[in-house]
């Protein structure tokens, strides 16, 4: 059973990422404020979800929510700054563009950079234990899957409809034949030592 909320005296956001580990596209993040009260029988984890699940729970999130907002970081700026810091600055980006100012933050992980003079708390799984961070979740994923289904028309030999930019053997071995996108992380490694080419 998720929680509510960390703490009761202040306005408190849930925030979460989607896309770190990957090979192509952005990292997404989002940023949730849910009424008090607020509960789900479905919600959870996103990655413990089916994906019809998640988008319809994406619906009811955003209907419900006090206020949300999705933001991401690109492929480019990812290789510039590295993934970690790609992450909290897609967070910072969410945060920002909620029409009602959080006064406490949860972060799902156990490392976050400091989002202006906000207090924060870093819960390692919080998106398996508490709801506006699983509901962040739950859209930072869905729209960075929008995101990868719409560049999967343009470079469909990679995969991504499927992997979503995930490092698949199929998508590793795809980049090693023919080469990078514009969306590849060129920082990230593609090949493995346990994976075989051939």
């Amino acid at each position: 059973m998720l929680s509510g909320r960390y703490q009761h005296e202040f306005i408190e956001a849930g925030c979460d990422e989607a896309g770190r580990g990957c090979l192509a596209g952005p990292v997404f993040a989002a940023a949730v404020i849910l009424p008090d009260g607020f509960d789900h029988p479905l919600l959870n984890d996103s990655k413990q979800l089916s994906e019809d699940i998640r988008y319809q729970l994406r619906e009811e999130i955003e209907q419900t929510a006090i206020a949300f907002a999705v933001a991401s970081v690109d492929n480019i700026e990812i290789d510039q700054i590295n993934i970690l810091n790609a992450s909290f600055l897609a967070m910072h980006r969410a945060i920002e563009r909620l029409s009602v100012v959080p006064q406490f933050l949860i972060i799902d992980g156990n490392r976050f950079n400091k989002y202006k003079k906000i207090p924060h708390q870093c819960i390692v799984e919080g998106d398996a234990k508490y709801l506006s961070i699983a509901a962040a979740s739950v859209l930072a994923k869905t729209y960075r899957d929008d995101f990868m289904k719409q560049i999967a028309l343009e470079h469909p030999e990679y995969d991504w409809h499927s992997n979503k930019g995930y490092p698949t053997i199929k998508h590793r071995q795809t980049v090693l034949k023919m080469g990078f996108t514009p969306y590849h992380r060129r920082t990230f490694r593609v090949s493995d030592p346990q994976l075989s080419i051939f």
